[in-house]
C-alpha cells in the first residue's frame, strides 16, 4: 500500500493551535483544502488554504463533541472537484484523548460520504485531531468510505515536528547505540523517513554515508554525472574502475548503502533535477538535501520544496586558490530552509541576473560566451577545487543541523540556525536567523501536483490520450 502523508506549514499550525485550543476546554473544528502528490509509493497531502470554522457557527460544542455549519466547506468543495484536490477536516481534542472516539468516527462517516460524492475523487481525504500540546494524528478516507492512519504528519517549522502512526516496529541492531543518545522513538522515526539527496559527489557522498549509517530507511538519490577520475578525491566508495567504466555516481552510491546491508529502500535517478521523474521522486520525501553547485539546480529545488511543504538543507563550499599554492577562501554554509520561511534568493545566495545567466550557458552556451567575453557575465569557473575534508565537515554539519531539529537538544532555539557559516581560514563559525521572505515561491506554496509541474513549463508533460 501507498504511504499516506500530510504535511502543513508552522503559519497553519500554530492558526490551528490558536483556533481549535482557545483555552475554554470545547472541542472546535476547522477545514482545509490540499495539494496533493499522487505518487506511486506516497501520496502526500499539502495544505495551502485553511478555514476554521467560527465557534459561533457550531450548534453544539462540549469537551467531547461538536456539531457545526459546512458552509464554509462549499467553496472549498468546489474548488476540490475542480482540481481533484484534498479535503482536511482537523477538530481538537482538548481532554487529550489521543484516538478517534466512536463519535469521531460516525462524524467522519457522514462527513466525507457526503465530500465523496460531491468531489467523485478517486484519492483519499483526510481528518486529524490535535491535542493540547500541538501533537496531531489522522486517517485518511478512502472512496469506499474505509478509514487508514496516516504514516506521517509533519510540521517542518524551526523545528522539524514528525509525527508517525507507525513507530511500533522492532529497532536494528546497528542503531541501538544512536537509540542511546536520541531514544527509541527518534531513531524509530529515522527508520520511516525518506530522503533525497539532489547531488552525490563532493558533500553530496559524505553526506549520504552518514544518513544511512544513522538508520534512514528510504533514499531518493538525484545525479546525471558518472565518476571521473577528477572527482575520486572526493566520492566516498567510488574507485578508479568506476572512473574507468563511466558508472553513474548514483549506482555508486546505491551499492555502497546496499553493502551495508542495513535494508535500506534506494530509489537513484540517473538524471537532471529538471524532470518531471526526478521532480516527482523527490516530493515524495519526508526531507531534502541539495548538493549542488549551481544556482538553477538550488532555485528549482527550494521551489520544489515549497511546492510540496518538505524542509530543505542546502550545503555549499567555496574554495579558491591563488594559483600559487596560497588559498583565497575557504568556507562553506548549510542554509536550514522552511517552506514558508526565506528563500536562497532572499538570502542573496545568488542573484536573478546569475540565475538569468546559468540558464543561458545550459540553452545557448555560445550567447553565453559571447556575453561573457563582451563582460555583460562575469564568468564562473566551470571546475573548482575540492577537498574533501572540508567538503566531509560541512557535510556533517549539515547531518547535526538536521539532527537538532529532528530531535531538538541544544540550548540554543534553533531559529538562530537558519544559516551555518564556517571560515577555515578564519576558524569560526557563524550563525544566522532566517531573514524576512519575499514570497520568491509563494504562488506554489503547498499546490503540489498542477500542471505543468510546479507551474514551470519546461516541466510540461504529454497530455495521456484516452
Amino acid at each position: 500500500m501507498r504511504r499516506l502523508k500530510l504535511r502543513l506549514t508552522t503559519t497553519h499550525h500554530a492558526q490551528l493551535r490558536q483556533h481549535l485550543l482557545p483555552g475554554d476546554g470545547l472541542e472546535s473544528v476547522a477545514v482545509a483544502l490540499c495539494g496533493r502528490r499522487r505518487g506511486d509509493l506516497a501520496h502526500c497531502l499539502t495544505v495551502y488554504k485553511l478555514e476554521p470554522i467560527p465557534y459561533d457557527e457550531c450548534r453544539l460544542r462540549t469537551p467531547d463533541r461538536i456539531t457545526w455549519s459546512t458552509r464554509r466547506l462549499l467553496p472549498l468543495l468546489e474548488e476540490a472537484a475542480k482540481r481533484d484536490l484534498a479535503i482536511l477536516k482537523i477538530h481538537s481534542h482538548p481532554g487529550g484523548y489521543s484516538q478517534f472516539s466512536t463519535v469521531d468516527d460516525e462524524s467522519d462517516a457522514d462527513l466525507f460520504s457526503s465530500i465523496f460524492g460531491w468531489t467523485d475523487s478517486s484519492f483519499p481525504h483526510a481528518s486529524a485531531v490535535m491535542l493540547p500540546d500541538g501533537v496531531m494524528f489522522g486517517r485518511g478516507i478512502l472512496p469506499d468510505g474505509t478509514f487508514c492512519p496516516l504514516d506521517s504528519i509533519l510540521v517542518p517549522g524551526d523545528d522539524l515536528c514528525f509525527w508517525s502512526g507507525n513507530s511500533r516496529a522492532r529497532l536494528p541492531g546497528f542503531v541501538q547505540r544512536h537509540a542511546q543518545i536520541f531514544g527509541a522513538g527518534t531513531t524509530q522515526r529515522l527508520r520511516e523517513l525518506a530522503v533525497a539527496v539532489v547531488g552525490c559527489s563532493g558533500t553530496g557522498s559524505p553526506l549520504i554515508e552518514q544518513l544511512a549509517r544513522l538508520g534512514v530507511g528510504r533514499f531518493v538519490l538525484v545525479d546525471p554525472d558518472h565518476v571521473e577520475d577528477k572527482n575520486l578525491n572526493r566520492i566516498l566508495n567510488a574507485s578508479r574502475e568506476d572512473a574507468y567504466l563511466h558508472r553513474p555516481k548514483v549506482e555508486v552510491m546505491a551499492r555502497a548503502i546496499a553493502r551495508m546491508g542495513f535494508g535500506t529502500e534506494v530509489e537513484i535517478l540517473a538524471q537532471d533535477l529538471a524532470t518531471p521523474a526526478a521532480v516527482k521522486a523527490v516530493a515524495e520525501c519526508d526531507v531534502v538535501f541539495g548538493c549542488m553547485d549551481g544556482v538553477e539546480g538550488r532555485h528549482l529545488l527550494n521551489r520544489l520544496c515549497t511546492c510540496y511543504l518538505i524542509p530543505y538543507f542546502d550545503v555549499g563550499v567555496g574554495l579558491d586558490g591563488d594559483g600559487k599554492g596560497g588559498i583565497d577562501e575557504a568556507c562553506g554554509a548549510v542554509h536550514y530552509l522552511k517552506p514558508d520561511g526565506a528563500s536562497l534568493l532572499d538570502r542573496k545566495l545568488y542573484t536573478y541576473d546569475q540565475l538569468k545567466a546559468a540558464g543561458l550557458r545550459r540553452t545557448d552556451p555560445v550567447a553565453y560566451r559571447q556575453q561573457v567575453k563582451a563582460g555583460y557575465i562575469r564568468n564562473v569557473p566551470e571546475d573548482r577545487p575540492a577537498v574533501i575534508s572540508i567538503n566531509m565537515q560541512m557535510a556533517s554539519i549539515a547531518i547535526n543541523e538536521f539532527l537538532a531539529r529532528f530531535h531538538p537538544y541544544r540550548h540554543d532555539d534553533n531559529a538562530d540556525s537558519a544559516v551555518v557559516r564556517m571560515s577555515f581560514i578564519q576558524g569560526h563559525c557563524y550563525r544566522e536567523a532566517d531573514g524576512a521572505a519575499s514570497g520568491t515561491f509563494a504562488s506554489v506554496l503547498g499546490r503540489g501536483d498542477v500542471r505543468p509541474l510546479l507551474s514551470m513549463p519546461e516541466l510540461s508533460e504529454p497530455e495521456l490520450q484516452a
